[in-house]
């Protein structure tokens, strides 16, 4: 589908001569080599500071603040019959207009009854089982005392209980702390903070079939998105890597972010991989990949605030990245097939690619190499117009990567191996389950109770 343009030879920069301009060269950079020594001579607090240049104004789009045209609403929906704990009927007793008494039950012309549901938050406490081992004492005199099983005695909480500690972890990035404090005033039950380390431990290892099953579907996913951010061990610097498909979410903590983190990952380098421009992920097939229009346009609005020429170019890229972007809410819209969209965006292809070797062309030597970096994986931008399943953004790995980020950045990540792989496993099962519209609590429950039982953890990525 692309066109010749992406075939020419790329141009080179002429190099400059410096060798036969050295004295004007070396004018140039003694007086400020003396401007620098003298800053930093003198004390911290009086070195001059250089105004910062002001931020771009924002131009006003017009548009009220709030949901915008189009977009599905979210309505109030009535909790079913079954989940009714009480009903109070209002039935009229007389008629208003000629006082005559109405019948209790309602007619076969009468219409259905107005409905308003109020939710209440229960008092309640924690169910509390007490296991009591009794003591006899035989004729003979020997004492004979009842042991409580093993089983019974390997934790004081719950399942159900230590899954809710789980949850407010994972899905809410809430303390140990803030945890203790919910259950002992929402519950009524106290409990230490090394009691929830240690059960986050035991859920961590209850998940662990589920991690794997998570992985192994998410590498064998013909379509995946992929990113990276950062992430702390004992203080130390971590990797949060995150591959997302659109039933599956899975989460790596490693050292590194090079391509072993990937391999340890996903197992393979598989399927279409939408991603942004990190290095790494050139190791990729490039017939695989589909680059993120995002990380693009955050890229050219700097070469915008720039000005000059890069402002001239970049205002023009991005006139052409609105019209692809029409294209593709109008294809998501149901406007137009992918293969109508294909067609349609090819004089975009090609008056962006010329954009780009006008931007290499450009006497901006920063501008010229940005531009030169994206002509050479420019064709890597287009894969979304005629693969079925791509989409243009990485927006879906950033989405599912939000409650890890918050996490991070209210417990300044882990403090141990453990702990990483505690972080790992619950956004993993947390984030797939919230994919899959399937409740998380109820999961963990089943998950932790079969785990204490001996027994197989139920699946994640089928239901049942």
């Amino acid at each position: 589908m692309l066109s010749a343009w992406a075939f020419r030879p790329r141009l080179s920069l002429p190099s400059v001569p410096v060798a036969g301009n050295w004295k004007l060269v070396s004018s140039n950079w003694r007086p400020r080599l003396r401007d620098l020594e003298d800053r930093l001579k003198s004390p911290p607090g009086k070195r001059p500071v250089e105004p910062q240049p002001p931020a771009p104004a924002k131009v006003p789009t017009g548009k009220r603040r709030g949901a915008q045209p189009g977009h599905k609403p979210h309505l109030k929906q009535w909790l079913p019959p079954d989940r009714v704990t009480q009903t109070v009927r209002f039935v009229p007793q007389v008629c208003t207009r000629c006082d005559r008494a109405l019948d209790a039950q309602p007619g076969p012309t009468d219409p259905p009854p107005t409905v308003h549901q109020i939710a209440e938050w229960p008092a309640i406490a924690a169910d509390v089982t007490e296991y009591q081992g009794h003591a006899r004492t035989c004729t003979c005199g020997h004492l004979n005392r009842a042991t409580i099983p093993a089983a019974i005695r390997a934790s004081t909480i719950g399942p159900q209980l230590s899954a809710t500690m789980a949850y407010l972890a994972g899905s809410h990035g809430m303390s140990r702390r803030g945890i203790e404090e919910v259950l002992e005033t929402m519950l009524r039950v106290p409990i230490a903070v090394g009691t929830i380390a240690n059960l986050e431990q035991e859920m961590s290892a209850a998940l662990e079939p589920a991690y794997h099953e998570v992985r192994q579907q998410v590498a064998a996913a013909a379509v995946k998105h992929l990113d990276e951010t950062g992430w702390k061990e004992a203080g130390k610097k971590r990797w949060l890597w995150v591959a997302a498909t659109t039933t599956a979410v899975l989460f790596l903590i490693h050292p590194r972010r090079n391509l072993d983190a990937i391999k340890l990952l996903l197992g393979r380098l598989s399927g279409i991989l939408v991603s942004d421009r990190w290095c790494v992920y050139d190791h990729w097939d490039e017939e695989c990949r589909q680059l993120c229009w995002a990380h693009v346009k955050r890229n050219w609005d700097k070469q915008v605030e720039r000005g000059g020429e890069a402002k001239v170019l970049g205002e023009r890229w991005l006139a052409g990245h609105k019209a692809v972007f029409e294209l593709w809410h109008r294809y998501r819209g149901g406007g137009c097939s992918r293969a109508e969209m294909g067609d349609r965006m090819i004089p975009q292809i090609e008056a962006m690619g010329d954009l780009l070797h006008a931007g290499v062309r450009s006497r901006d030597a920063r501008l010229s190499r940005y531009c030169t970096r994206l002509l050479d994986r420019y064709p890597l931008l287009w894969l979304f117009t005629s693969v079925e399943g791509v989409d243009p953004t990485n927006n879906h790995a950033e989405r599912v990567q939000r409650r890890a980020v918050l996490w991070r950045k209210r417990s300044f990540g882990c403090q141990s191996p453990a702990g990483c792989r505690f972080a790992e496993r619950i956004l993993t099962v947390v984030q797939t389950l919230r994919l899959q519209n399937r409740n998380t609590l109820e999961f963990l429950g089943r998950t932790l109770t079969a785990y204490r039982q001996g027994l197989s953890t139920p699946n994640i990525c089928t239901a049942g």
